[in-house]
């Protein structure tokens, strides 16, 4: 009987849930205004950005454009362009590239803007 409870009691262990990915978004800048303009440069060490973004404000006479174009800080060359807007909106956008320095343009008529770029961080969690 001893040897009954004994073994019934030393099964298998139970398996250890698997770990599992997660991504975290950090940001790596935020802007405003209306307008054209150019951000600072900013590394991007995955490659991996999400733009959020909005545009208001518009002059009610005319149709408004927000375009964000990410740029390499290395060489200037146009890389995406996520946003592609007329008139008021917002959203979020996401752009996959090389790790490296970018920069964004804005080209922008008769509307108030702003946007932030954040880069996933990819990792483990423990259970």
């Amino acid at each position: 009987m001893a040897f009954a409870l004994v073994a019934t009691g030393c099964g298998e262990p139970q398996p250890r849930p698997a770990p599992r990915e997660v991504v975290v978004w950090k940001q790596l800048g935020s802007w405003s205004g209306r307008g054209n303009t150019q951000t600072e440069s900013f590394v991007g060490l995955t490659g991996s950005l999400r733009f959020h973004w909005r545009a208001s404000n518009q002059d009610p006479k005319r149709q408004g454009q927000f375009k964000l174009i990410l740029h390499s800080a290395i060489s200037g060359r146009d890389l995406q362009a996520p946003v592609d807007q007329e008139g008021p909106g917002e959203g979020t956008a996401y752009a996959a590239d090389d790790p490296r320095v970018f920069f964004v343009t804005v080209e922008s008529t008769d509307l108030d803007w702003s946007f932030t770029v954040e880069e996933a961080a990819f990792a483990t969690a423990s259970p």
